[in-house]
C-alpha cells in the first residue's frame, strides 16, 4: 500500500477505494465534515475508520479520515499518527526513526517516488521589461 508520511497534515487520510478493498465499509462510522486544505481545496469527509497500522514491530490503532478523492497514495499520515509513533521525519534523509523496545529504529521511504512528487521543472529566465524612465547606463 502506498502511503505518504505528512508532518504538514493535521489528519491522517484514507480513500475509501481503499476501504472497500479491504472489506472494511461495515466499519465505518458516516459524519459529514469538510477536511480543509486538502488538495488546495475542501473535500467532504465520507466517514471514520480506525485501523491497525503497524510501522516495523509497533502496532498502533489510528483514526483516519475517509474521502472519496483520487490521489497518487493510499493513504496520508499526518502529525497525530507520528506523534503517537514518537517518530521523527526527515525530509531531507527521506527517513522516519522512532524509539522501540531494542532502540531507536529508522525507515526509510521509496526515494523515487519523492523525486516524483516534488519534481521541479526548470523554465527558461524571462527578462522583466524596466519601469524606470532612466535610460540605461546612468
Amino acid at each position: 500500500m502506498r502511503v505518504f508520511v505528512d508532518p504538514g497534515s493535521s489528519a491522517n487520510v484514507i480513500r475509501m477505494k481503499v476501504v472497500e478493498q479491504l472489506g472494511l465499509l461495515n466499519q465505518i462510522i458516516l459524519t459529514s465534515q469538510v477536511l480543509n486544505g486538502f488538495n488546495m481545496a475542501g473535500e467532504a469527509i465520507k466517514g471514520k475508520i480506525t485501523l491497525s497500522v503497524t510501522m516495523s514491530d509497533i502496532v498502533r490503532n489510528t483514526n483516519f479520515h475517509i474521502i472519496e478523492g483520487d490521489t497518487r497514495y493510499n493513504a496520508f499520515l499526518g502529525w497525530p499518527w507520528i506523534h503517537n509513533m514518537r517518530a521523527v521525519p526527515s525530509t531531507l534523509h527521506k527517513m522516519m526513526e522512532f524509539p522501540e523496545k531494542d532502540g531507536i529504529k529508522m525507515v526509510y521511504g521509496e526515494h523515487h517516488a519523492v523525486k516524483e512528487m516534488f519534481a521541479v521543472h526548470r523554465e527558461a529566465p524571462t527578462s522583466i521589461p524596466s519601469t524606470s524612465e532612466e535610460p540605461e547606463g546612468k
